[in-house]
């Protein structure tokens, strides 16, 4: 028995900022692997900068991204970082109205909607157990309110899918206050260790009903 693992997504799931292997996918897959006790194909299809809007229309329209969700018993899917970071670096070093946030918020909300629309309709009588794992948001730019403001209201409307199949990975509060040790030079993407955080964090869900396959 093989599974097999579909990841989609931005630089988080490509692990940039980490050596190489050191994301959270690859690290994710073998922890899948000890505790599925078989062997997890996986096919990574993460590119940096990617928005929710981006991700949706590749869900909707790209065949490899279709063809890898349809035949995937795992996946997971980072978004959104780059929605907030669009709005923050619009307003440069100024404070943004609320109004903003509102709108890139519910934005990339609707967004959201649409992937998971439509990974459910690759899903629909797949015929076998899968499982989706949503990656929360940590706060890039602690130091704007705003921001910290912004990511909590993002990942309550990523918990809202929470179901059977689907799970979402908080992080927000693991990374809250831990930036210098979990983020990279760039201050911008997680480490070897925030990632691996990460995977921790994903891991510790479990696996749903893939065990009793």
């Amino acid at each position: 028995m093989v599974y097999h693992y579909a990841a989609i997504g931005d630089s988080l799931t490509t692990g940039f900022g980490a050596m190489p292997g050191n994301g959270f996918v690859p690290v994710y897959r073998r922890m899948s692997e000890i505790s599925l006790r078989t062997f997890v194909a996986y096919t990574n299809l993460g590119i940096n900068g990617l928005t929710t809007a981006e991700l949706k229309k590749l869900v909707k329209y790209n065949p490899l991204f279709r063809q890898s969700l349809r035949e995937a018993d795992i996946i997971t899917i980072s978004i959104g970082g780059n929605d907030l970071i669009q709005v923050a670096k619009a307003g440069g070093q100024s404070h943004l109205p609320s109004s903003v946030y509102q709108k890139a918020l519910k934005e990339s909300g609707r967004h959201f909607a649409g992937i998971m629309g439509q990974i459910h309709q690759v899903k629909a009588g797949a015929g076998k157990p899968y499982i989706i794992r949503i990656v929360g948001l940590y706060n890039p730019y602690p130091t704007l309110e705003e921001a910290s403001g912004w990511v909590r209201q993002f990942n309550r409307q990523l918990a809202q899918y929470c179901s059977k199949e689907c799970g979402f990975a908080d992080i927000y509060e693991t990374f809250a206050g831990h930036e210098r040790e979990l983020l990279s030079i760039d201050h911008l993407h997680p480490n070897g260790k925030g990632y691996r955080v990460i995977a921790e964090r994903l891991h510790s869900m479990g696996y749903g009903n893939l065990h009793s396959n």
